[in-house]
């Protein structure tokens, strides 16, 4: 937590304001936050009582909402949901501002996520695609973030906002490049009850979103060929069709579903890069057309 509290506040541009929910700590967060706190007047510190459990998901849109309803959204261009377990470069904020005002279509963005290996120390990429902004660190234009509604109150929240943008007209995008790249000091999916009960539950949100199973086959293939090997891809899939059978709640959004479903034939068909790629130029097309 100190290195996600140096590496904002060591950042070229600060937060106007960081509000930081502390969502029922029992260790020493409640301390290190109130110190932070107040050696910088931008932090704003808010603690929520302690729920007796993890709620991974659900839990942590909660705890954004609380903070986000500590501002006023109208007074700020940009917002960010913000984990505590990252190490940004220095420069993060400040590219991803200087990039979306070059591109007024541009709605949320980011770098990208790598984690120590843990006996090497050689630094592994989570393999986040381009055209998603990630989970531990979404970005947003103010302005779309409230076009799209918001977050939904659900695993796989992070997925389907960003659809939700492309289907609103706006771009999504992430950049692999040094000075973008952070340090997640917690493996995407491994904070609870460790990483293959996060690939689960990946592919539980899968199922929720809406996604179509021959591309969910499709992502769990791919998926066995990053860590852990094999296994991972076999336990996304796995969640994905134990929700199936027990007819578990899906995301209750006709339209969304199948604009989903229509973008991921299409990346089966001509690969995600180039189906995306025409998206983001129908967008900007629309864009171009609406001007006076």
């Amino acid at each position: 937590m100190r290195r996600t509290l140096d590496s904002v506040i060591a950042q070229t541009v600060r937060p106007a304001k960081w509000v930081i929910v502390d969502d029922g700590s029992t260790d020493e967060t409640p301390q290190i936050l109130a110190e932070y706190a107040k050696q910088h007047g931008w932090i704003e510190i808010l603690t929520r009582s302690n729920r007796g459990r993890r709620a991974v998901g659900p839990g942590v849109i909660e705890a954004f909402y609380e903070g986000y309803a500590a501002v006023k959204a109208a007074d700020f261009d940009y917002i960010c949901k913000f984990d505590l377990d990252l190490e940004m470069p220095p420069r993060y904020f400040e590219i991803l501002m200087e990039r979306m005002e070059q591109q007024p279509r541009l709605g949320t963005c980011s770098g990208k996520p790598y984690f120590p290996h843990p006996v090497t120390g050689a630094l592994i990429s989570e393999m986040c695609g381009d055209e998603m902004s990630v989970g531990m660190t979404k970005f947003y234009r103010t302005r779309c973030f409230e076009e799209i509604g918001g977050f939904v109150r659900e695993v796989m929240w992070d997925g389907i906002d960003c659809h939700t943008c492309r289907m609103k007209g706006w771009i999504a995008r992430s950049w692999d490049e040094p000075e973008l790249r952070f340090l997640h000091l917690r493996a995407m999916g491994s904070s609870h009850k460790g990483i293959l009960t996060g690939r689960q539950r990946h592919g539980f949100g899968q199922y929720f979103m809406g996604t179509w199973f021959p591309y969910m086959a499709a992502s769990a293939v791919f998926r066995m060929t990053r860590p852990p090997l094999i296994v991972g891809g076999m336990a996304m899939l796995w969640g994905y069709v134990k929700s199936w059978a027990k007819h578990l709640p899906r995301y209750q959004n006709p339209e969304f579903v199948r604009f989903l479903r229509a973008y991921q034939k299409r990346c089966l068909l001509v690969g995600k890069k180039k189906a995306t790629e025409e998206l983001d130029e129908q967008i900007l097309a629309a864009a171009r057309r609406a001007q006076p």
